[in-house]
């Protein structure tokens, strides 16, 4: 591994088993002072409104100061936001602690600017893979921690988050390296291939955009379609997630680098957005209670998606301008927070309008347009500057 590797990729997984506390008792914990079941959505927003609106702006300040300082940095935002988040008292005093910690969130598209720095263009995707199997191994570890916790009331396993937080920042101050070492821009870009906003990084950015509206749609109704259609209680669809998050952390932890290596990132990209693709338009036509069907579509959904993520970055990484590089993965992340946002919304309307499997076949369409977006900067040996 380049040196450095490990250290962002503890600090990214411990990010993110703070992160799996807090998310599935947050609701709950929120009903706790009143809030009902819009104002837990808005919460839950709230979150990904801030990380939509900081994710840039942290990845610009990343590539001029460097990356460790702006890591550091939203690890103490996310300690403070959870440890808001426990103090609770208001509903207000709730929406400022998820705002704080959602604009710390940028740690995560810094750090993949970080990763960039130090891979090899050849080996880019096996690392971001390996960046990316955190996020199940945080949501894992994250869900079980935060339940043992709340055994001592809802409030303890935002404290529990906020420490892991403090103690992460602390190791990253002594651990992390300095990974940026291209002078940080001093004047505009002379054209608009070296912004960060690119012809070709805004098609990624949209292709971003449509990928995740499906994928978040699915993530958020997927429960209510295995009530209606597979009896699923809530612990049984959760099981169905675990079978989604472990096919995801295999593909990126292990199989994404033999796959790049093979076929490319661009062939990877081209071949995983079909795979989303049939497998949400076969989730739709699942009659009820065919099993089959239904792990076939999720092992669709859950390789194609396990593909797409990290070779998607490394593209953009790729065609980004070296020393605009942090700016570039935040406005990715930009794009996929106002899909995160939106999709549910979305997915939740068309499932109670049109009939519970169109969330699903409107996410695969949606996939299809993606797969058109990025269809010609994707061709093999196709340059950043097309």
């Amino acid at each position: 591994m380049p040196a450095g590797f490990w250290p962002i990729w503890t600090t990214v997984a411990l990010d993110l088993v703070g992160f799996g506390i807090v998310a599935p008792i947050l609701g709950r914990y929120a009903k706790d002072f009143g809030a009902n079941g819009l104002e837990v959505g808005l919460m839950f927003a709230s979150f990904s409104i801030a990380q939509m609106i900081f994710a840039p702006i942290l990845g610009r300040v990343s590539d001029r100061i460097g990356r460790k300082p702006v890591i550091i940095i939203s690890l103490i935002g996310t300690a403070v936001g959870s440890f808001v988040t426990g103090i609770g008292g208001a509903m207000w005093v709730l929406f400022v602690g998820r705002i704080i910690d959602g604009a710390s969130g940028a740690s995560v598209s810094v750090a993949q600017g970080a990763i960039s720095d130090i891979a090899p263009p050849e080996r880019r995707a096996q690392l971001l893979g390996m960046l990316g199997a955190a996020f199940g191994i945080g949501f894992v570890v994250g869900p079980a921690l935060g339940g043992l916790a709340s055994l001592g009331g809802t409030h303890i396993p935002f404290f529990l988050a906020g420490t892991i937080a403090a103690v992460n920042a602390v190791a990253a101050f002594i651990r992390l390296p300095e990974t940026k070492t291209t002078n940080a821009p001093t004047k505009p870009p002379a054209t608009k291939h070296e912004s960060a906003r690119s012809p070709i990084l805004m098609r990624y950015a949209f292709a971003s955009v449509l990928g995740t509206l499906g994928f978040a749609g699915f993530e958020a109704t997927f429960s209510l379609f295995g009530g209606e259609r597979f009896k699923l209680t809530v612990g049984s669809s959760a099981m169905v997630f675990l079978f989604v998050g472990v096919i995801l952390t295999v593909v990126q932890g292990g199989l994404i680098g033999p796959l790049t290596q093979k076929f490319g990132s661009r062939r990877l990209v081209r071949m995983a957005l079909p795979l989303n693709a049939v497998g949400l338009i076969v989730l739709a036509f699942t009659p009820n209670m065919q099993w089959t069907m239904l792990f076939a579509a999720m092992v669709l959904v859950s390789v194609g998606q396990g593909i797409v993520s990290p070779s998607a970055t490394a593209l953009v990484a790729e065609a980004a301008p070296a020393d605009r590089r942090g700016e570039a993965l935040g406005y990715q992340q930009s794009a996929g927070a106002f899909a995160r946002i939106a999709g549910p919304i979305i997915a939740g309307a068309l499932f109670d309008h049109a009939g519970i499997g169109s969330p699903y076949l409107v996410g695969g369409i949606l996939f299809i347009a993606a797969l058109g977006a990025v269809w010609r900067v994707t061709r093999p040996l196709a340059v950043a500057a097309q």
